[in-house]
C-alpha cells in the first residue's frame, strides 16, 4: 500500500488551544497513537494508566498512556497516547483515525473521510 505522513495538530484535552503541529507516520497496524513522551509534557499532558504492549519480536513492554486532542481539517476529537520514548516512531494508530471518522486511500496514500457506521436495533422504517 505504501506509506503514509500527515501532519496534526495535538494539544491538551482540556484546552483548547495551544496545539502543536507533528508530522505522524499513519499506521493502520497499530491500535494507538504514539508521540514523543517530551512532547505531551511539553503539552502539559500526563499519563493516566499504563499498557503492556508486545513487540514484533516478540517481547513486552510497558509503556504509559494519556490522553490528547487531535485536529485535523477543522475537526476535533481526543484519543488515547502512547508516551513513546527516544527511539520510538511517531506513529497515527486507528484509535485516532476512527475518532477523528478518518480512513486511509490506498490509491492515493492520503487520509479521506470513512463511512461512519451507526447500527440500530427494533427501529422501523
Amino acid at each position: 500500500m505504501g506509506i503514509t505522513y500527515v501532519k496534526l495538530d495535538v494539544g491538551h484535552p482540556q484546552r483548547p488551544n495551544g496545539f502543536q503541529r507533528l508530522e505522524f507516520l499513519v499506521d493502520t497496524g497499530a491500535v494507538y497513537t504514539i508521540m514523543p513522551e517530551r512532547v505531551l509534557k511539553q503539552l502539559g499532558i500526563r499519563p493516566i494508566d499504563q499498557e503492556r504492549f508486545r513487540l514484533a519480536n516478540g517481547r513486552t513492554i510497558a509503556r504509559a498512556v494519556g490522553e490528547a486532542r487531535f485536529r485535523y481539517h477543522g475537526k476535533t476529537r481526543i484519543s488515547p497516547v502512547v508516551f513513546g520514548r527516544k527511539h520510538d516512531k511517531v506513529l497515527l494508530g486507528v484509535m485516532t483515525l476512527g475518532a477523528l471518522g478518518l480512513e486511509v486511500d490506498p490509491r492515493t496514500r492520503t487520509l479521506k473521510p470513512s463511512e461512519l457506521l451507526l447500527l440500530f436495533f427494533g427501529l422501523r422504517g
